[in-house]
Protein backbone atom coordinates (compact mmCIF):
# COMPACT_ATOMS: atom_id res chain seq x y z
CA UNK A 1 0.00 0.00 0.00
CA UNK A 2 1.55 3.26 -0.92
CA UNK A 3 1.79 6.18 1.55
CA UNK A 4 -1.15 8.09 -0.64
CA UNK A 5 -3.20 5.22 -0.23
CA UNK A 6 -2.45 4.82 3.94
CA UNK A 7 -3.61 8.46 3.80
CA UNK A 8 -6.94 7.50 2.10
CA UNK A 9 -7.56 4.50 4.45
CA UNK A 10 -6.34 6.82 7.64
CA UNK A 11 -9.62 9.37 6.27
CA UNK A 12 -11.89 6.61 6.06
CA UNK A 13 -11.33 5.89 10.16
CA UNK A 14 -11.14 9.54 11.09
CA UNK A 15 -13.72 10.31 8.82
CA UNK A 16 -16.45 8.29 10.30
CA UNK A 17 -18.88 9.88 12.43
CA UNK A 18 -19.92 6.28 13.90
CA UNK A 19 -17.91 3.53 13.89
CA UNK A 20 -18.23 0.01 15.83
CA UNK A 21 -15.03 -1.68 17.00
CA UNK A 22 -15.23 -5.63 17.65
CA UNK A 23 -12.98 -6.87 20.01
CA UNK A 24 -11.60 -10.40 19.97
CA UNK A 25 -11.38 -12.59 23.32
CA UNK A 26 -7.69 -13.32 22.40
CA UNK A 27 -6.70 -9.56 22.72
CA UNK A 28 -8.57 -9.25 26.30
CA UNK A 29 -7.67 -12.08 28.25
CA UNK A 30 -4.40 -14.08 28.52
CA UNK A 31 -4.35 -17.46 27.09
CA UNK A 32 -2.29 -18.93 29.55
CA UNK A 33 -3.54 -17.26 32.88
CA UNK A 34 -7.36 -16.33 31.86
CA UNK A 35 -7.11 -13.01 33.32
CA UNK A 36 -7.86 -9.81 31.53
CA UNK A 37 -4.71 -8.32 29.78
CA UNK A 38 -5.30 -4.99 31.67
CA UNK A 39 -2.37 -3.07 30.22
CA UNK A 40 -3.85 -3.70 26.81
CA UNK A 41 -7.49 -2.61 27.46
CA UNK A 42 -5.92 0.12 28.93
CA UNK A 43 -4.69 2.06 25.76
CA UNK A 44 -7.59 0.70 23.88
CA UNK A 45 -9.65 2.60 25.98
CA UNK A 46 -6.99 5.92 25.51
CA UNK A 47 -8.08 4.93 22.02
CA UNK A 48 -11.60 5.50 22.42
CA UNK A 49 -11.46 8.44 23.93
CA UNK A 50 -9.46 9.67 21.48
CA UNK A 51 -12.48 9.07 18.93
CA UNK A 52 -14.75 10.68 21.56
CA UNK A 53 -12.37 13.66 21.56
CA UNK A 54 -13.05 13.85 17.76
CA UNK A 55 -16.80 13.85 18.22
CA UNK A 56 -17.20 10.26 16.60
CA UNK A 57 -19.26 8.26 17.94
CA UNK A 58 -18.11 4.01 18.94
CA UNK A 59 -19.93 1.11 19.82
CA UNK A 60 -17.90 -1.52 21.24
CA UNK A 61 -19.12 -5.65 20.46
CA UNK A 62 -16.24 -7.47 22.54
CA UNK A 63 -15.95 -11.05 23.57
CA UNK A 64 -14.06 -12.39 26.23
CA UNK A 65 -16.85 -13.34 28.75
CA UNK A 66 -16.91 -16.86 28.64
CA UNK A 67 -12.63 -16.57 28.02
CA UNK A 68 -12.75 -14.92 31.99
CA UNK A 69 -15.37 -16.90 33.62
CA UNK A 70 -14.11 -20.46 33.02
CA UNK A 71 -10.78 -19.56 35.16
CA UNK A 72 -12.97 -18.19 38.06
CA UNK A 73 -15.35 -21.48 37.56
CA UNK A 74 -12.08 -23.96 37.49
CA UNK A 75 -13.21 -25.20 34.39
CA UNK A 76 -11.07 -27.11 32.17
CA UNK A 77 -9.50 -26.61 29.03
CA UNK A 78 -10.67 -27.14 26.15
CA UNK A 79 -14.27 -26.92 24.37
CA UNK A 80 -16.90 -26.28 27.30
CA UNK A 81 -20.21 -28.10 27.28
CA UNK A 82 -22.94 -25.57 26.05
CA UNK A 83 -24.52 -25.34 30.08
CA UNK A 84 -21.13 -24.76 31.04
CA UNK A 85 -20.17 -21.83 28.64
CA UNK A 86 -23.70 -20.21 29.56
CA UNK A 87 -22.41 -20.40 33.27
CA UNK A 88 -18.86 -18.92 32.73
CA UNK A 89 -20.58 -15.71 30.81
CA UNK A 90 -22.55 -14.94 33.60
CA UNK A 91 -19.36 -14.89 35.61
CA UNK A 92 -17.50 -13.37 33.31
CA UNK A 93 -19.72 -10.74 32.14
CA UNK A 94 -19.61 -8.93 35.19
CA UNK A 95 -15.58 -8.45 35.23
CA UNK A 96 -15.97 -7.58 31.47
CA UNK A 97 -18.81 -4.88 32.05
CA UNK A 98 -16.26 -3.32 35.33
CA UNK A 99 -12.68 -3.49 33.45
CA UNK A 100 -14.61 -1.52 30.53
CA UNK A 101 -16.28 0.61 32.76
CA UNK A 102 -13.62 1.17 34.99
CA UNK A 103 -11.02 1.82 32.62
CA UNK A 104 -13.14 4.06 30.54
CA UNK A 105 -14.23 5.89 33.96
CA UNK A 106 -10.80 7.31 33.59
CA UNK A 107 -11.43 9.33 30.60
CA UNK A 108 -14.77 10.91 31.72
CA UNK A 109 -16.35 8.04 29.44
CA UNK A 110 -20.23 6.77 30.28
CA UNK A 111 -20.16 2.55 29.26
CA UNK A 112 -23.43 1.07 28.90
CA UNK A 113 -23.79 -2.45 28.75
CA UNK A 114 -26.38 -4.53 26.07
CA UNK A 115 -26.69 -8.03 25.50
CA UNK A 116 -28.10 -9.61 22.37
CA UNK A 117 -29.46 -12.34 21.01
CA UNK A 118 -30.10 -13.66 17.31
CA UNK A 119 -33.42 -12.88 17.86
CA UNK A 120 -32.81 -9.12 19.07
CA UNK A 121 -31.56 -8.53 15.34
CA UNK A 122 -33.71 -10.52 13.22
CA UNK A 123 -37.42 -9.91 15.05
CA UNK A 124 -38.38 -6.49 13.51
CA UNK A 125 -40.33 -5.12 16.71
CA UNK A 126 -36.59 -5.97 18.84
CA UNK A 127 -34.45 -5.05 16.33
CA UNK A 128 -36.28 -1.76 16.11
CA UNK A 129 -36.17 -1.94 20.17
CA UNK A 130 -32.36 -2.01 20.37
CA UNK A 131 -31.67 0.16 17.34
CA UNK A 132 -33.56 2.64 19.47
CA UNK A 133 -31.45 2.16 23.07
CA UNK A 134 -28.31 2.61 20.64
CA UNK A 135 -29.35 5.50 18.77
CA UNK A 136 -30.16 7.34 22.46
CA UNK A 137 -27.39 6.07 24.32
CA UNK A 138 -24.86 7.19 21.47
CA UNK A 139 -26.86 10.89 21.44
CA UNK A 140 -26.01 10.93 25.04
CA UNK A 141 -22.54 10.78 24.92
CA UNK A 142 -22.08 7.00 26.43
CA UNK A 143 -20.65 3.82 24.49
CA UNK A 144 -22.39 1.15 24.35
CA UNK A 145 -20.68 -2.31 25.02
CA UNK A 146 -22.22 -4.86 23.60
CA UNK A 147 -21.83 -8.77 23.69
CA UNK A 148 -23.86 -11.70 22.71
CA UNK A 149 -25.98 -13.16 25.59
CA UNK A 150 -24.39 -16.43 25.97
CA UNK A 151 -25.93 -16.72 29.08
CA UNK A 152 -29.22 -17.63 27.75
CA UNK A 153 -28.47 -17.93 24.15
CA UNK A 154 -28.58 -21.84 22.83
CA UNK A 155 -26.92 -23.59 19.60
CA UNK A 156 -30.16 -23.13 17.49
CA UNK A 157 -30.77 -19.37 18.28
CA UNK A 158 -26.76 -18.00 18.71
CA UNK A 159 -24.35 -16.13 16.61
CA UNK A 160 -21.54 -18.44 18.00
CA UNK A 161 -19.16 -15.71 16.93
CA UNK A 162 -18.57 -11.81 17.52
CA UNK A 163 -17.80 -10.92 14.06
CA UNK A 164 -21.25 -11.37 12.68
CA UNK A 165 -22.47 -10.26 15.45
CA UNK A 166 -20.43 -7.11 15.44
CA UNK A 167 -21.78 -6.57 11.46
CA UNK A 168 -25.60 -6.62 12.40
CA UNK A 169 -25.08 -3.82 14.92
CA UNK A 170 -23.32 -1.93 12.49
CA UNK A 171 -26.17 -2.32 10.31
CA UNK A 172 -28.64 -1.66 12.90
CA UNK A 173 -27.00 1.69 14.19
CA UNK A 174 -26.21 2.82 10.57
CA UNK A 175 -22.41 2.64 11.15
CA UNK A 176 -20.32 4.25 8.66
CA UNK A 177 -17.57 1.83 9.43
CA UNK A 178 -17.06 -1.84 11.05
CA UNK A 179 -13.05 -2.52 12.46
CA UNK A 180 -12.88 -6.14 13.56
CA UNK A 181 -9.87 -6.21 16.01
CA UNK A 182 -8.26 -9.92 16.01
CA UNK A 183 -5.39 -12.02 16.46
CA UNK A 184 -4.17 -11.23 12.43
CA UNK A 185 -3.27 -8.22 10.54
CA UNK A 186 -6.25 -8.63 7.73
CA UNK A 187 -6.59 -11.12 5.00
CA UNK A 188 -4.21 -13.20 3.27
CA UNK A 189 -4.09 -14.36 -0.15
CA UNK A 190 -3.43 -18.27 1.97
CA UNK A 191 -3.48 -19.24 5.43
CA UNK A 192 -0.58 -17.86 6.85
CA UNK A 193 -0.09 -21.48 9.05
CA UNK A 194 -0.07 -23.04 6.20
CA UNK A 195 3.66 -23.29 5.90
CA UNK A 196 3.58 -21.08 2.79
CA UNK A 197 3.81 -17.80 1.14
CA UNK A 198 1.23 -16.07 2.02
CA UNK A 199 0.77 -11.85 0.90
CA UNK A 200 -1.39 -9.68 2.82
CA UNK A 201 -4.32 -8.52 0.91
CA UNK A 202 -4.54 -4.69 1.76
CA UNK A 203 -7.44 -3.92 -0.28
CA UNK A 204 -11.27 -5.51 -1.23
CA UNK A 205 -13.42 -3.85 -3.49
CA UNK A 206 -15.86 -6.29 -3.81
CA UNK A 207 -16.03 -9.66 -1.96
CA UNK A 208 -15.46 -12.23 -4.97
CA UNK A 209 -15.40 -15.96 -4.12
CA UNK A 210 -11.93 -15.80 -4.72
CA UNK A 211 -11.59 -13.64 -1.72
CA UNK A 212 -13.91 -16.12 -0.12
CA UNK A 213 -11.59 -18.80 -0.83
CA UNK A 214 -8.51 -17.14 0.65
CA UNK A 215 -10.22 -17.68 3.94
CA UNK A 216 -9.03 -19.84 6.89
CA UNK A 217 -10.35 -22.09 9.91
CA UNK A 218 -9.81 -20.32 13.59
CA UNK A 219 -6.16 -19.51 14.24
CA UNK A 220 -6.77 -19.43 18.15
CA UNK A 221 -8.63 -21.50 21.05
CA UNK A 222 -9.98 -18.75 22.73
CA UNK A 223 -12.07 -17.37 19.63
CA UNK A 224 -14.84 -18.81 17.91
CA UNK A 225 -14.56 -16.96 14.83
CA UNK A 226 -11.99 -17.50 12.30
CA UNK A 227 -11.25 -15.70 8.85
CA UNK A 228 -14.65 -17.22 7.32
CA UNK A 229 -16.90 -15.13 9.80
CA UNK A 230 -14.88 -12.06 9.16
CA UNK A 231 -15.64 -12.68 5.84
CA UNK A 232 -19.15 -13.25 6.09
CA UNK A 233 -19.03 -9.97 8.52
CA UNK A 234 -17.85 -8.03 5.55
CA UNK A 235 -20.96 -9.34 3.13
CA UNK A 236 -22.96 -7.89 5.91
CA UNK A 237 -21.46 -4.84 6.31
CA UNK A 238 -20.71 -4.14 2.86
CA UNK A 239 -24.18 -4.47 1.96
CA UNK A 240 -25.45 -2.50 4.40
CA UNK A 241 -23.50 0.36 3.08
CA UNK A 242 -20.10 -0.24 5.91
CA UNK A 243 -16.45 0.01 5.02
CA UNK A 244 -15.15 -3.21 7.25
CA UNK A 245 -11.64 -3.20 8.04
CA UNK A 246 -9.78 -6.05 9.66
CA UNK A 247 -7.19 -5.34 12.09
CA UNK A 248 -3.90 -6.95 14.65
CA UNK A 249 -4.99 -6.01 18.06
CA UNK A 250 -1.56 -7.41 19.29
CA UNK A 251 -0.36 -3.32 19.39
CA UNK A 252 -0.71 -1.61 22.36
CA UNK A 253 -3.25 1.36 20.66
CA UNK A 254 -5.08 -0.69 17.61
CA UNK A 255 -6.73 2.22 16.58
CA UNK A 256 -4.05 4.68 16.22
CA UNK A 257 -1.75 1.97 14.45
CA UNK A 258 -5.06 1.97 11.73
CA UNK A 259 -5.12 5.58 11.63
CA UNK A 260 -0.96 6.03 11.26
CA UNK A 261 -1.13 3.72 8.20
CA UNK A 262 -0.30 -0.07 10.15
CA UNK A 263 -1.14 -3.44 8.18
CA UNK A 264 -4.74 -4.29 7.45
CA UNK A 265 -7.12 -5.34 5.04
CA UNK A 266 -9.89 -3.09 3.92
CA UNK A 267 -13.72 -3.74 2.65
CA UNK A 268 -15.14 -0.90 0.51
CA UNK A 269 -18.50 -0.70 0.03
CA UNK A 270 -19.90 1.91 -3.01
CA UNK A 271 -23.04 3.31 -0.99
CA UNK A 272 -23.51 4.60 2.68
CA UNK A 273 -25.39 3.33 5.54
CA UNK A 274 -28.27 5.53 4.93
CA UNK A 275 -28.34 5.19 0.90
CA UNK A 276 -27.98 1.30 1.55
CA UNK A 277 -30.76 0.88 3.99
CA UNK A 278 -33.18 3.07 1.93
CA UNK A 279 -32.45 0.98 -0.92
CA UNK A 280 -33.37 -2.07 1.34
CA UNK A 281 -36.63 -0.43 2.01
CA UNK A 282 -37.98 0.67 -1.36
CA UNK A 283 -37.24 -3.06 -2.71
CA UNK A 284 -37.52 -5.65 -0.58
CA UNK A 285 -39.61 -5.07 1.79
CA UNK A 286 -43.43 -5.85 1.08
CA UNK A 287 -46.06 -3.00 1.77
CA UNK A 288 -48.53 -4.12 5.06
CA UNK A 289 -50.37 -0.88 5.31
CA UNK A 290 -51.04 2.58 3.85
CA UNK A 291 -51.18 5.87 5.45
CA UNK A 292 -52.63 8.78 3.51
CA UNK A 293 -51.43 12.28 4.08
CA UNK A 294 -52.36 16.21 3.66
CA UNK A 295 -50.94 18.38 1.41
CA UNK A 296 -48.99 20.16 4.79
CA UNK A 297 -47.43 16.44 5.27
CA UNK A 298 -46.33 16.21 1.53
CA UNK A 299 -44.97 18.98 1.09
CA UNK A 300 -42.75 18.59 4.53
CA UNK A 301 -41.59 15.28 3.70
CA UNK A 302 -40.46 16.91 -0.16
CA UNK A 303 -38.40 19.14 2.56
CA UNK A 304 -36.22 16.24 3.54
CA UNK A 305 -38.42 16.05 7.29
CA UNK A 306 -39.96 13.12 9.26
CA UNK A 307 -43.70 12.14 8.52
CA UNK A 308 -45.48 13.18 11.99
CA UNK A 309 -48.81 11.68 13.25
CA UNK A 310 -50.83 15.49 13.03
CA UNK A 311 -50.24 14.92 8.51
CA UNK A 312 -51.50 11.65 8.75
CA UNK A 313 -55.44 11.52 7.41
CA UNK A 314 -55.95 7.80 6.93
CA UNK A 315 -54.79 4.55 8.18
CA UNK A 316 -55.13 1.51 6.14
CA UNK A 317 -54.01 -2.20 6.53
CA UNK A 318 -53.04 -4.60 9.70
CA UNK A 319 -49.80 -3.38 10.47
CA UNK A 320 -47.24 -3.80 13.31
CA UNK A 321 -44.33 -1.24 14.26
CA UNK A 322 -41.52 -1.93 11.91
CA UNK A 323 -43.35 -3.18 8.75
CA UNK A 324 -43.09 -1.26 5.58
CA UNK A 325 -45.98 1.05 4.64
CA UNK A 326 -46.67 3.00 1.75
CA UNK A 327 -47.27 6.94 1.97
CA UNK A 328 -50.10 8.35 -0.48
CA UNK A 329 -50.90 12.17 -1.02
CA UNK A 330 -54.78 13.40 -0.78
CA UNK A 331 -54.99 12.54 -4.34
CA UNK A 332 -53.83 9.18 -3.42
CA UNK A 333 -50.77 9.37 -5.53
CA UNK A 334 -47.92 7.43 -3.67
CA UNK A 335 -45.35 9.75 -2.30
CA UNK A 336 -43.23 6.98 -0.89
CA UNK A 337 -43.00 4.22 1.54
CA UNK A 338 -40.98 3.67 5.42
CA UNK A 339 -41.15 1.88 8.43
CA UNK A 340 -43.93 2.95 10.59
CA UNK A 341 -43.27 3.26 14.10
CA UNK A 342 -46.74 2.46 15.47
CA UNK A 343 -48.85 -0.73 15.37
CA UNK A 344 -52.16 -0.43 12.99
CA UNK A 345 -54.37 0.32 16.01
CA UNK A 346 -52.33 3.04 17.77
CA UNK A 347 -51.16 4.82 14.45
CA UNK A 348 -55.23 5.18 13.79
CA UNK A 349 -56.08 6.02 17.46
CA UNK A 350 -53.12 9.42 17.18
CA UNK A 351 -53.48 10.22 13.58
CA UNK A 352 -53.95 14.18 12.55
CA UNK A 353 -53.12 14.52 16.44
CA UNK A 354 -50.16 16.70 17.59
CA UNK A 355 -47.25 15.12 20.22
CA UNK A 356 -48.91 16.33 23.17
CA UNK A 357 -52.12 14.68 22.42
CA UNK A 358 -50.59 11.18 21.60
CA UNK A 359 -49.10 11.22 24.74
CA UNK A 360 -52.24 11.64 26.17
CA UNK A 361 -54.15 9.10 23.82
CA UNK A 362 -51.48 6.71 24.13
CA UNK A 363 -50.86 7.43 27.65
CA UNK A 364 -47.06 6.91 26.98
CA UNK A 365 -44.41 9.39 25.53
CA UNK A 366 -44.50 7.17 22.32
CA UNK A 367 -42.14 8.25 18.91
CA UNK A 368 -42.42 11.64 17.71
CA UNK A 369 -42.45 10.49 14.10
CA UNK A 370 -44.80 7.94 12.47
CA UNK A 371 -42.45 7.38 10.27
CA UNK A 372 -38.75 8.82 10.49
CA UNK A 373 -36.79 10.57 7.92
CA UNK A 374 -34.35 7.93 7.96
CA UNK A 375 -36.40 5.17 7.36
CA UNK A 376 -38.51 6.86 4.33
CA UNK A 377 -37.86 6.52 0.88
CA UNK A 378 -39.62 9.26 -1.03
CA UNK A 379 -41.01 8.57 -4.94
CA UNK A 380 -39.94 10.85 -7.87
CA UNK A 381 -41.72 14.47 -7.05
Amino acid sequence: MTTADRKIAARRLTDAKRVVVKVGSALLVDAEKGRLNRSWLEAFAADVASFRKRGQEIILVSSGAIALGRRHLALSPGRLRLEESQAAAAVGQIRLAHAYKELLDAHEITVAQILLTLGDTEQRRRYLNARGTLNTLLSLGAVPVINENDTVATAEIRYGDNDRLAARVATMASADLLVLLSDIDGLYDAPPQAGRQANLVPLVERITPEIESMAGASGSELSRGGMTTKIEAGKIATTGGIHMVIASGHVAHPLRAIREGGRCTWFLTPANPITARKKWIAGSLEPKGILTIDAGAVAALRRGNSLLPVGVIKVEGAFARGDAVLVRGPDTAEIGRGLVAYDAEDAERIKGRSSADCQLILGIVGRAEMVHRDDLVLGHA
